[in-house]
């Protein structure tokens, strides 16, 4: 594989994160998955959840892959046992890759390197980029899918996975709000401790109220820890877009991808899947 390694001096960041990079919170998601790395089944259900536009059967075998964001590399480690080849997992946090390299440790052919999306390479590269869950966090979004799909091959796929707005108009006008002006300013450890308490009440919640969303009836199976990592997800982030499909639509057309398959995600994300000219 073409090599990829970023050239830190060139870019003036050597030790340090651009501005653009932090602005996107990697280090508050590396605590983040300090707390809850393991493989799961949950996961794995969200993981085919959240890549519904590819085929879980087919849609992986023998592709080269480039998992944009991988957090503690979950989201790579089901691609490689769904049949992918191999390929390059990145983030920035080294507790993130860490746990990364963990997690894809039985797979030699998958690589995980400290790298930023924006520093993707221009050539193309893979066969599939997928970016889950952490595009919708990022300053400069558009610049993120464009460079996903300038490493992509002519041809090849690129799937994100975002936060919907359809649905979600509770975070937009009033939880996310708090969370931009307080708990994003907030140590770590703490927002871990006040997460507790939504964690509680959700989980409570799910227990004695009927729910009709899809994304609460999955909630229900999951166990009190998934939940409290999900809602600390929610409080830590300094960025958090909330998009309609429109939005998601026009977000790949200007990075060049067409014939676009959108699904609405437990009524309240989007996965959005492209292809590039070729």
């Amino acid at each position: 594989m073409t090599d990829t390694k970023p050239d830190r001096t060139a870019h003036g960041q050597d030790a340090a994160l651009s501005s653009r990079d932090h602005a996107g919170s990697p280090e508050r998601f590396g605590y983040s998955w300090t707390q809850f790395a393991e493989l799961t089944p949950d996961q794995e259900e969200q993981f085919r959840r959240w890549t519904a536009p590819i085929d879980p059967d087919t849609g992986w075998k023998d592709a080269l892959i480039v998992d944009a964001g991988c957090g503690a590399g979950r989201n790579s480690h089901w691609a490689m046992r769904y049949g992918a080849r191999g390929g390059l997992a990145i983030d920035l946090d080294e507790r993130s890759l860490e746990l990364a390299r963990r997690n894809l440790a039985m797979f030699p052919s998958m690589e995980v390197r400290p790298l930023s999306i924006y520093d993707l390479p221009p050539e193309p590269v893979f066969d599939i980029a997928f970016s889950l869950g952490v595009i919708h966090h990022l300053q400069d979004p558009d610049a993120a899918v464009r460079r996903m799909a300038a490493a992509v091959k002519p041809g090849g796929r690129v799937l994100i996975w975002v936060y919907g707005y359809e649905n979600m108009q509770l975070y937009v006008f009033v939880l996310n709000p708090l969370r931009r002006l307080l708990f994003s300013r907030l140590p770590t450890p703490a927002i871990k401790w006040l997460a507790h308490i939504p964690a509680a009440v959700l989980w409570l919640g799910l227990r004695v109220v009927p729910v009709k969303l899809e994304y609460f009836k999955l909630l229900r199976g999951f166990s009190y820890a998934h939940i409290h990592h999900i809602i600390l997800d929610q409080m830590l982030p300094r960025i958090a877009h909330y998009w309609k499909r429109s939005e998601v639509e026009a977000l790949a057309t200007q990075a060049g991808l067409t014939d676009l398959e959108l699904v609405h995600v437990n009524g309240m994300s989007w996965a959005c899947l492209g292809r590039t000219p070729g």
